[in-house]
């Protein structure tokens, strides 16, 4: 059996949890989440506590088993806490700012880049060079967070670009270090 799977859910007490077939609704105080699931998981909620359970033992059953369980998970945390991811800009001139609901980024481009975020995220900007993306669903702040990232990775020469704050990016030595090796020989 699947050890995520198995593991049951804590519902906090400021938590609304409603079952209809495979679409699930969770009510929290940040907010609403809804989600349609796999026909054949059988999802149940007794005494505030959800339990995911599967018909068979089937390679399509087993590997929907653990997934439908961290989904509803991620909804009930996402609901009571939040999720957030923070990015980082390095660089000479690369800088972040908020005008308008919008967030406007200057990563070296001849033209400063615009991001409108969807309505149920926020963007916030600390200081110059670091963005918040926080909201409750986390597969949306995991995919916004991507995309501003995905505009100017960080490159492995210098560092620049837009990194998230825990990554550690892989720094390459440069062709001078390269020459002086050869000629070393």
């Amino acid at each position: 059996m699947s050890r995520v799977g198995r593991m049951p859910i804590k519902v906090p007490l400021d938590v609304e949890v409603t079952i209809r077939g495979g679409d699930v609704t969770v009510r929290g105080p940040k907010g609403e989440l809804s989600r349609s699931f796999h026909p054949d998981m059988i999802i149940s909620l007794e005494d505030s506590t959800l339990t995911v359970a599967r018909p068979s033992d089937s390679r399509i059953h087993r590997a929907l088993h653990g997934l439908t369980r961290s989904l509803l998970a991620n909804m009930v945390e996402g609901v009571t806490k939040g999720f957030q991811r923070t990015l980082e800009l390095s660089g000479v001139g690369y800088r972040a700012q908020s005008v308008g609901g919008k967030l406007v980024l200057q990563l070296g481009f001849s033209h400063p880049v615009e991001i409108v975020p969807p309505p149920q995220l926020s963007i916030a900007v600390e200081g110059t060079n670091r963005v918040v993306v926080g909201g409750i669903d986390k597969e949306l702040v995991g995919e916004v967070a991507a995309k501003i990232r995905a505009i100017k990775p960080p490159e492995p020469y210098k560092g620049k670009g837009v990194k998230y704050i825990e990554e550690r990016i892989r720094r390459k030595a440069g062709k001078a270090a390269g020459k002086a090796g050869r000629a070393a020989k």
